[in-house]
């Protein structure tokens, strides 16, 4: 499987996770600039979420979380404010990261950044 198609099974697999949870899932791949926000979900309409999925299916250079830039987070951070600003979203939000490994076992690092 390709780095594209991994990333998308990836973002299914979160997408499912949260879902489960009785989370709203509100977009998917959100695009803002050179940014993208792979999911954005609503957790009982109080707490705007953030997500950035990461797929690893090995781990010997690193664990997912840490490929996480900080410019990339920046990016992220902008995005969510277009979005934010677009939705007039005035309660909290969080960034978190979803690791996905090989075996599409799920990790949670609920406010990464």
């Amino acid at each position: 499987m390709d780095r594209k198609n991994k990333g998308i099974e990836g973002e299914a697999i979160a997408k499912r996770y949260y879902e489960k949870l009785g989370y709203e899932i509100l977009e998917s791949g959100y695009r803002f600039g050179r940014a993208e926000i792979d999911l954005i979900v609503l957790e009982k309409e109080q707490l705007l979420i953030f997500i950035e999925v990461k797929n690893r299916s090995r781990t010997d250079y690193g664990d997912p979380e840490t490929f996480v830039s900080e410019s990339q987070q920046s990016r992220i951070k902008e995005a969510a404010e277009d979005y934010i600003f677009g939705i007039n979203w005035n309660k909290d939000i969080r960034f978190d990261i979803v690791c996905v490994d090989a075996k599409g076992k799920i990790e949670i690092f609920e406010d990464a950044f």
